[in-house]
């Protein structure tokens, strides 16, 4: 255990460029927290309306679906600092600017704005991360990103509203805006380049594109994380709409059950994120990848038939758990599956493909659980999960697990 911590704490001891981008998405995150639980009051104060309340949460996955396949075109062939810096600076204006707004509808308008930044920010971290840290450090310093992410999602999202009730909205605001000032600052410091030094000619914008989706389409690695993690996202949606009506009304538990299942979920979250690295520099990605996912199955399937919200919320640690390890095991797959050229698009399309099955499958998970129940949609998530897994681990065999592929695969013609 000691070892473990005192590599994960040389990593950012030894690696200034990746110790920089650790502060600087830390700094984010903890804003981007605060903030959400922000929006949700003001809009639902404002509004007392559940439909404008869907509106902001819509908003802020959907950039990455309908300009996700543009956005990675961007990434690989404009420089991946700059766009970093200038999504935190559009995203530090939104937050500046939203203490003065008269409305919901120039709020959602506001967040829609921050969401295509954050579309172009996430996959231009993890498409250049690569670059700041050496192959073999590579899974360690995607489970320390994901870890300060999980992290502030559990705390912020609790320091958030008890911000807003001691003061309002507008100080959260403005809490985010310094935030994302802070990450640009930190990012600019950044000496080292966050992609290769020779990058290929643009072969034409279409083409560009074309050749970002023939990459998921040919390479086993990220075909690994399309096909398994869009079964296990579909999963999600049924976990995710269903996980209020399990606790509240299956388990009687009031909001009190249904804050303890998500701060459970943030619990395994962390700690799957946490020793996820170490465990897949350890084993390899197919056992950590197929017994992850098996895990949340596990979870789900355990949280459907507890008798109450507490053995629930125990099982869902689990699960968190689990999913913390895949989503480290996700971004390393896209790491090593394409070069450095095509990385920011490969991100992009597994990040749309996957958005845009949640979306989907929340659309019918409503009425899911209005028909059959909470615990029947937990139940049948359960089996989903456990049909990825499989997938998952059928097709991680086929993936090379120690080096990535620098720009070995041919251009499509």
């Amino acid at each position: 255990m000691r070892g473990i911590r005192r590599a994960r704490l040389g990593l950012l001891k030894d690696a200034p460029a990746f110790r920089l981008l650790f502060l600087a998405t830390l700094a984010s995150s903890i804003g981007t927290w605060l903030a959400f639980v922000a929006l949700v009051i003001d809009v639902g104060g404002r509004t007392d309306d559940a439909n404008w309340v869907s509106a902001l949460l819509i908003v802020e996955f959907l950039p990455i679906i309908v300009i996700g396949f543009f956005a990675g075109r961007l990434i690989d062939r404009v420089s991946r600092r700059w766009i970093l810096v200038v999504s935190d600076a559009v995203r530090a204006g939104v937050f500046f600017a939203l203490p003065f707004t008269t409305s919901a509808l120039q709020i959602i308008l506001l967040a829609l704005v921050a969401g295509i930044a954050t579309s172009l920010f996430r996959p231009a971290v993890y498409a250049g991360l690569p670059n700041l840290v050496s192959d073999r450090d590579l899974p360690e310093a995607n489970g320390i990103l994901q870890t300060a992410d999980n992290l502030t999602w559990t705390i912020g999202s609790v320091v958030g509203g008890a911000l807003v009730a001691a003061t309002s909205p507008d100080v959260a605001y403005i809490v985010n805006g310094v935030s994302f000032a802070a990450s640009a600052v930190l990012i600019l410091r950044i000496r080292q380049r966050f992609e290769e030094a020779d990058r290929a000619p643009s072969r034409g914008g279409w083409k560009d594109i074309t050749e970002g989706l023939a990459l998921a389409v040919r390479s086993r690695a990220l075909l690994t994380v399309l096909v398994a993690w869009s079964i296990v996202m579909l999963a999600n949606a049924g976990v995710n709409v269903s996980e209020y009506f399990l606790a509240t009304e299956v388990f009687n538990g009031g909001d009190f059950g249904y804050g303890l299942l998500v701060g459970a979920t943030g619990l395994g979250l962390v700690a799957g994120s946490l020793f996820g690295g170490s465990w897949v520099s350890q084993r390899g990605l197919a056992v950590p990848y197929a017994v992850s996912i098996a895990l949340m199955a596990l979870g789900f399937g355990a949280a459907a038939v507890a008798p109450n919200v507490w053995v629930a919320a125990l099982v869902v640690i689990a699960a968190g758990a689990g999913n913390g390890v895949a989503v480290v095991t996700n971004a390393l797959l896209v790491q090593r599956g394409a070069p450095d050229r095509l990385r920011g698009r490969a991100f992009t399309v597994v990040m749309s493909v996957g958005y845009g099955v949640l979306g989907l499958g929340m659309v019918v998970a409503g009425p899911l659980t209005n028909a059959i129940g909470a615990r029947a949609v937990w139940g049948i998530s359960a089996g989903l999960t456990a049909l990825g897994a499989l997938v998952g681990f059928v097709l991680v065999r086929g993936v090379t697990p120690e080096t990535r592929p620098g720009d070995a695969l041919p251009a499509s013609d």
